[in-house]
């Protein structure tokens, strides 16, 4: 990153995203030759059947344009309908070749796996689970491309005529690993554009990659240890641990998670290019509705755009809507396709975490809270007319962020134990098991970590809170923009702890961040 940044700025401008391409292809390079093979087969597919819907569409309007006197309304509604559905069928073809691709590489191993539970009831032979190959990115590049295929399909975006600026789109490097998952409308003009030096760009992004390892290094990585203690023995580890644990993984992967994004956004800054952001400080979200809106946000708006609205108001589902609204009522009528089309999106938001019942039973478990309280939403309404002064207070604020932040790390811990049912016997054990004096009395202190240690999670996590609180009023950058001492002072001091408090150890693997694994 150092050296391409050096050479990115000296380089003439109007190859400038032609270096970025090299360097995105060289870094990916290091996560093994043989991945080249997907993300280049995602490449060449979506850029020959972008350009393929796009000449289509390009025909059937110079067509209607040339022939608006002869042809009747009724005649060219039929041939633009007709037209249309061919491009559709393409655009099928390239959203089963490159989701083949993924459910292929990331889905055969678990439904190979569900399907040998079922034979051994039959007493039939079990098959041999493949062990196949996961190149980096897979998720986030197959759902960046297919984006851009359907946005092309749409009309919302162009067609690259450049297979070579496509390439940069789908490979782009800083964001290969764990997103954000960007849109061609938006990321395009950003990388194609000559970027010329900007000090106040390069400071601005230097400074978020710094925040990033803070996060990363100093908070994450240091909790890890506690975690990967309770985890280790989940016999021992029962009841208050379990609070334990929900408390600190939702430290850890917020930790983990935004300073990996920090660290994107900041390399890509750093260059003049700016992505989406993917948060926007979801632990202060009062519902899960609101943390959704707010947590991996270009994930959620994704599923929301290409599934959830596409779904809800596709003509089965109208027909749907119109039959049950006939048949079992307007209140069952009009809700029935809202809940297909939200569980369908969940379930495949869940799937596309991982590979195991636990991210699909975390998928559907948001799912229903998200659709309770939608139903519930009346009384909550009605709550909050009856006790107006209650339900405007900060402390009550503070009470719905706190009740929504223990829920969402409830469901998460389905990240952790290794299969539903332990989940579940986990999380009634804290109803059963009433260890919690000697648990938070001295037995977190068997987890791996010291008192200092402890002490350090709790100042660091302290210290983004405060940063996350006041960046909710004002760009903290920005403001320190002019004050230069203090500036480089802050800057200084993050460095420092990074290097004094960060997380080194044996066995510390510095390439690995948990969306990784996603």
């Amino acid at each position: 990153m150092a050296l391409l940044l050096c050479v990115y700025y000296i380089f003439p401008k109007k190859y400038q995203w032609t270096l970025l391409l090299v360097g995105s292809y060289f870094f990916y390079a290091f996560s093994g030759i043989e991945n080249f093979a997907f993300i280049i087969f995602t490449t060449l597919s979506c850029f020959f059947i972008a350009r393929v819907i796009e000449k289509r569409k390009t025909r059937e309007d110079e067509y209607v344009a040339l022939n608006k006197e002869s042809l009747s309304k009724e005649e060219r509604k039929a041939y633009r309908a007709k037209e249309k559905k061919k491009r559709f069928y393409i655009l099928v073809l390239g959203l089963l070749l490159n989701f083949g691709i993924l459910a292929i590489l990331k889905y055969t191993a678990f439904a190979v796996k569900n399907l040998n539970s079922a034979l051994v009831i039959f007493g039939a032979d079990k098959l041999t689970v493949p062990d196949l190959i996961i190149p980096l990115g897979l998720s986030f590049f197959v759902f960046q491309s297919t984006g851009y295929l359907i946005d092309v399909y749409r009309g919302k975006t162009f067609a690259e005529k450049n297979i070579a600026r496509l390439a940069l789109f789908v490979s782009f490097f800083p964001q290969l690993a764990q997103g954000p998952i960007s849109r061609h409308s938006d990321l395009a003009a950003e990388l194609y554009t000559p970027h010329p030096f900007c000090a106040k760009a390069l400071k601005f992004g230097l400074q978020r990659i710094l925040w990033g390892y803070f996060k990363k290094l100093v908070i994450a990585d240091r909790v890890l240890v506690a975690i990967k203690s309770l985890l280790g023995d989940t016999s021992s580890y029962t009841g208050a641990y379990v609070a334990l644990l929900i408390i600190l993984y939702s430290i850890e992967i917020y930790a983990d998670f935004t300073g990996g994004i920090d660290i994107t956004i900041g390399i890509a800054e750093a260059m003049g290019i700016r992505l989406k952001e993917n948060f926007n400080h979801p632990f202060s979200s009062r519902s899960t509705k609101e943390y959704w809106n707010r947590w991996h946000i270009t994930m959620g708006s994704w599923f929301t755009d290409y599934v959830f609205y596409p779904l809800s108001f596709s003509r089965p589902m109208m027909k749907l809507s119109t039959w049950s609204r006939a048949k079992l009522g307007n209140a069952v009528g009009k809700r029935l396709p809202v809940y297909i089309a939200t569980s369908v999106t969940w379930f495949l938001t869940g799937l596309w975490h991982g590979a195991a019942w636990n991210f699909i039973v975390w998928g559907m478990l948001n799912c229903l809270v998200i659709l309770v309280s939608q139903e519930l939403e009346p009384l909550y309404r009605r709550f909050r007319e009856k006790f107006p002064r209650l339900t405007a207070s900060y402390g009550y604020h503070c009470f719905e962020a706190s009740r929504t932040f223990l829920l969402m790390g409830l469901i998460r811990s389905l990240d952790c134990y290794a299969n539903v049912p332990l989940s579940f016997r986990m999380w009634g054990s804290m109803l059963t098991t009433f260890n919690y004096g000697s648990c938070f009395g001295g037995g977190i202190l068997d987890l791996g970590l010291e008192i200092k240690d402890y002490v350090i999670i709790a100042v660091a996590v302290a210290v983004v809170a405060v940063v996350a609180k006041i960046s909710e009023k004002r760009d903290l950058r920005e403001w320190l923009l002019g004050k230069t001492v203090l500036s480089w002072t802050l800057s200084a001091a993050i460095l420092i702890a990074i290097i004094l408090f960060g997380a080194y150890s044996i066995g510390y693997d510095a390439s690995q961040f948990i969306y990784t694994q996603f």
